[in-house]
């Protein structure tokens, strides 16, 4: 060995072929025990065996990796802005279409299945999916319920809509749900979104009184 030799970095070649793997199995890792939040390009570049620009190259940013990491076929940073952009009208069946048709095509909904199963019971993995839905779904669907003091509420029930269709279809297997098709599903859970996203502000005590007993009177 020259000096020249011993002076080098060790780890992997940016021409390294099994690199961009590594990195995914770093960040799923990192993800997985640490949350969103907490993990760093740096981190998972040591983690890796790799210079963080490397990490850089294949994937630019923290949340592409993220979504590299869950093997979407789509990317949700450019496909949810995009359907927000086409506007309100069928806003929710676009959005249930494009939604459960992502889950459809991941076979066997791999490492995004895994992060929803975890994010029940696993603090850190909640902190990852909550973090990441805040900035590529809530935050576009806020934009979309318009200029509100309500509009963050109501993304975020638009949002529980189609994660409680993803646990009750994927996860518990809740049947007719889970065999139904996409063109079934889609207009009935969009128009649900639809209530959230471009309904009428409710008014208040607007809603069926309960009616009290007569004893209660």
């Amino acid at each position: 060995m020259t000096p020249a030799d011993g002076g080098r970095r060790t780890g992997r070649r940016p021409g390294d072929s099994g690199a961009r793997e590594a990195i995914l199995t770093a960040a799923r890792h990192a993800f997985g025990t640490v949350g969103y939040g907490g993990a760093t390009i740096r981190g998972i570049a040591r983690a890796a065996a790799v210079d963080p620009a490397l990490v850089h190259h294949y994937f630019a940013t923290k949340e592409q990796l993220f979504v590299a990491a869950l093997e979407l076929p789509v990317d949700p940073t450019e496909v949810v802005p995009r359907l927000v952009e086409e506007g309100r009208d069928g806003l929710g069946e676009r959005l249930a279409r494009t939604f459960l048709g992502v889950w459809d095509a991941t076979p066997g909904q791999g490492p995004m299945l895994a992060l929803l199963r975890s994010a029940v019971s696993d603090p850190a993995a909640a902190q990852s999916f909550r973090d990441f839905l805040t900035r590529v779904v809530l935050e576009p669907l806020a934009r979309a319920c318009g200029p509100s003091e309500t509009a963050p509420l109501r993304a975020s029930l638009a949002a529980s809509q189609l994660l409680g269709a993803a646990m009750a279809r994927y996860v518990v297997g809740l049947e007719p749900l889970a065999s139904s098709t996409v063109d079934e599903l889609a207009p009935r859970l969009g128009a649900a979104l639809d209530v959230h996203l471009a309904g009428p502000e409710p008014t208040r005590g607007s809603g069926p009184t309960a009616a009290v007993p007569d004893n209660k009177r």
